[in-house]
């Protein structure tokens, strides 16, 4: 019986929503070592659009492993954690290759740390809220903070390249990444707001 149910639990584990997720995980290295061997090791400027290929396919994935988890009943708590996970290590990961390239420079920098310091945030404040068993959906608004946040890294990543196809790739990509951070701060103040209410309650017990 134990040997059934461990079968099964593994069985559903690596279902394909969750291969799905842990290959979003996986494709960052390879956006970041194409962006490096372009920018720091002088590489050529196609791997620029390698990086945009599978930084697409991973933003896809976001997507996908979701709505395969709702329609075949795959929900499973390996993917409700690494879901947001992978989100967060693909977002903060890429800004700071970004940021390195000094495609994210100046001002701009200011809209990258707002988002990895609300990202810091949301996770620690989850982490507390997980441990008083108390669950903060995730609101439609944050799912297109997300959205925003993967367009306009999609834009700096195709960088210098997309701008010699169309000359504002990358100015496009910096007013995306103040609209996300916009939205970001928005829906942080939701969380933290959210967060504190269930803390306040919990100190009057």
């Amino acid at each position: 019986m134990n040997t059934a149910t461990s079968q099964a639990t593994a069985k559903h584990m690596l279902s394909l929503p969750n291969i799905l997720t842990l290959a979003r995980i996986a494709a960052i290295p390879v956006v970041v070592g194409c962006v490096y061997a372009q920018s720091v090791m002088d590489g050529p400027l196609q791997l620029r659009w390698v990086a945009l290929g599978v930084f697409i396919a991973a933003a896809v994935t976001d997507f996908f492993d979701g709505y395969y988890a709702r329609i075949w009943d795959q929900q499973s708590a390996l993917g409700k954690m690494l879901d947001p996970i992978a989100d967060k290590l693909l977002v903060a990961s890429c800004l700071l290759m970004l940021a390195a390239d000094h495609i994210i420079h100046g001002w701009t920098l200011w809209a990258a740390i707002v988002i990895l310091c609300r990202e810091i945030l949301v996770s620690g404040l989850r982490e507390y809220l997980a441990a008083l068993r108390v669950s903060v959906p995730v609101t439609k608004l944050a799912k297109w903070k997300t959205t925003a946040q993967l367009v306009a890294i999609g834009f700096l990543l195709a960088g210098e390249a997309g701008d010699l196809i169309f000359p504002f790739v990358t100015q496009i990509g910096l007013l995306l990444l103040w609209i996300s951070a916009i939205l970001t701060i928005y829906t942080g103040w939701d969380y933290f707001h959210a967060g504190i209410h269930h803390l306040m309650e919990e100190d009057e017990k």
